[in-house]
């Protein structure tokens, strides 16, 4: 089985777009929830989320996708322009060594396609007499649809571009895990190189969950907060007034590579992948199993794979989305993971700065973790202004820490109860 190491990176979030803005900010605990500019949401309930404002795709458009812009989706154009990042990051293309693109694969998280309500206006005028009438809307959006629009909503088209941009011939998987994702795009990479499917995958995740329709969705579903709070203020996890999480978007990618291979092209190695853990809670479809035994058997999984005993992870990149039931299960969870362990290891949710991304949640957090062992600070949870009782760990509040970090534990729990959990590793 080969090493893994991560050589180069790239975010789009709606703290900072760019590796280096987005851990400025972060580090900085600036939040980038803010109220909605890219849709009216004056009849909404929710009027804010992590949205990435004045978004420009152009600098990140090379010459095979430049004539697919118009098919590309939010979430598409996100996950093109972090993968872009992270490769140019890594020079995994560069050089006399240069990577074989057939050896060089694209593993993405992400999750729902918004359609946008716009373009579905022929509905409006669907009905006759009040009555809805499925004939006349068919055939009024065969006259108004562009031929290519279903290409826009495919899930795997994120996975698709970015090859394509890229022009990656290796494997190229889609993972849709809910708010796993991310984190389960990244550990799948890991096992491509590790059993030598691939020398190199670009893994990460992209969402945009900033939608009409969506807003209601979730506003109807009750997992957002609709608290009364400025923007900046309400993403508050672990804390004791806590009621919802924050819809935001975004993308992030790692370039993961061969130890091997990334060696002798001198590629800059920030830190390893050694561990990868998932599991099923096979509980509840709405919520996560409430003693996180799910949660903590993905963890397990993580440390066994690594070799690594509980008191070698020094921080942990949490979950953490704001909501009564998810910090609560994670808290018992990382308890039932790591025993006493669990009060001295550093816990932070950066979720608490910039929203939930969903399906590329788990994608920034990696990037966020790697970021971490290589400046040795951990992120602060912000907001966090009277701790739970019941979350009742070191949540590394409103401050980020300056601290001695060799290795990082990144957890993700989605919708359904899907848990994903990678370690990274100083190298």
């Amino acid at each position: 089985m080969r090493r893994v190491v991560v050589t180069g990176l790239g975010a789009v979030a709606p703290n900072g777009v760019g590796v280096q803005a987005f851990w400025e900010a972060t580090v900085a605990g600036r939040s980038g929830v803010s109220y909605i500019e890219s849709f009216d949401t004056s009849g909404h309930s929710l009027k804010i989320g992590g949205e990435i404002k004045n978004w420009d795709l152009t600098p990140y458009l090379s010459e095979p996708i430049k004539k697919s812009r118009k098919i590309m989706c939010r979430a598409v154009q996100f996950g093109v322009a972090a993968a872009q990042m992270a490769a140019a990051d890594s020079g995994l293309f560069e050089g006399k060594y240069a990577a074989d693109r057939e050896r060089v694969g694209v593993v993405i998280g992400t999750g729902i396609v918004p359609m946008d309500i716009r373009e579905l206006a022929a509905a409006v005028s669907a009905s006759t007499n009040g009555v809805f009438q499925l004939s006349r809307f068919a055939r009024l959006e065969e006259e108004a649809l562009e031929p290519l629009w279903i290409l826009k909503h495919l899930p795997n088209m994120v996975a698709a571009h970015v090859s394509l941009a890229l022009h990656c011939h290796g494997p190229n998987n889609t993972i849709v895990t809910a708010c796993a994702a991310g984190t389960q795009a990244v550990g799948e990479a890991f096992r491509l190189i590790r059993y030598g499917y691939a020398d190199a995958v670009i893994a990460g995740g992209a969402d945009s969950r900033i939608d009409p329709l969506l807003f209601v969705a979730y506003t109807v579903l009750g997992a957002v907060s609709t608290a009364q709070r400025p923007p900046e203020k309400v993403s508050r996890p672990f804390d004791a007034h806590r009621d919802g999480f924050v819809l935001a978007e975004g993308a992030a990618a790692l370039v993961l590579e061969d130890y091997e291979h990334a060696r002798r092209r001198g590629a800059q190695i920030l830190a390893e992948v050694v561990g990868y853990g998932s599991s099923f809670d096979a509980y509840a479809i709405t919520k996560p199993e409430p003693d996180g035994r799910g949660a903590a058997l993905a963890m397990k999984r993580a440390l066994q794979e690594a070799r690594m005993n509980l008191d070698e992870i020094d921080y942990i990149n949490a979950h953490g989305t704001s909501t009564r039931l998810n910090d609560t299960m994670e808290t018992r969870a990382l308890k039932a993971a790591f025993g006493q362990h669990a009060y001295r290891i550093p816990c932070s949710s950066i979720k608490s700065m910039i929203g939930h991304l969903i399906g590329a949640s788990g994608a920034i957090e990696a990037v966020a973790s790697v970021l971490a062992i290589r400046d040795q600070v951990a992120p602060p949870t912000v907001n966090l202004e009277e701790p739970d009782p019941e979350c009742d760990l070191d949540y590394v509040p409103n401050e980020a820490r300056p601290m001695r970090i060799n290795a990082v534990m990144s957890n993700s729990f989605g919708f359904g109860g899907q848990n994903a959990s990678i370690i990274f590793r100083k190298i």
